[in-house]
């Protein structure tokens, strides 16, 4: 499972006209789920994720998490974060998992982030999405549950 987390002061996500998840500070997290992954992976995401210490902290360091900020993570499922460009100029997505199972999958991240205390918005899984946010800092963080970078 493949996520990349974004330190947001606001973020949204609309399909067609409606706003299906929005934030104010927090993270905005896209994640991918790879055909291998398992709840471990996500499980050990989410942890990581709320744990992760990427907040400004009184002396302007990275010492605060998301939860001692009192911040909220918008998830949005993104496939295309298991693109294999390494051939060719079109991504080959065979890594990534079906759809039926990469939801599930999507769900629980969301499950385990929100038993961690986390409010959690939302984007639409398998829909067409329109994302917005303003990074702060800018912070960008890649993660990987198979630890591979």
């Amino acid at each position: 499972m493949r996520a990349v987390v974004q330190r947001v002061t606001e973020a949204s996500v609309r399909v067609g006209d409606e706003v299906t998840g929005q934030i104010e500070l927090g993270l905005m997290v896209l994640l991918g789920v790879a055909a291998d992954d398992m709840d471990a992976d996500a499980k050990y995401l989410a942890k990581k994720i709320v744990g992760l210490r990427i907040f400004e902290g009184p002396d302007g360091k990275m010492n605060l998490s998301l939860s001692e900020v009192g911040g909220k993570l918008l998830a949005v499922s993104q496939f295309t974060l298991l693109g294999d460009c390494r051939k060719g100029r079109r991504p080959n997505f065979m890594a990534a998992a079906k759809p039926e199972e990469a939801e599930r999958l999507y769900q629980h991240f969301i499950g385990t982030t929100r038993g961690l205390g986390v409010e959690v918005a939302c984007g639409r899984f398998r829909a067409h999405m329109d994302v917005s946010l303003v990074n702060d800092g800018p912070v960008a963080i890649l993660l990987d549950s198979a630890k591979q970078f």
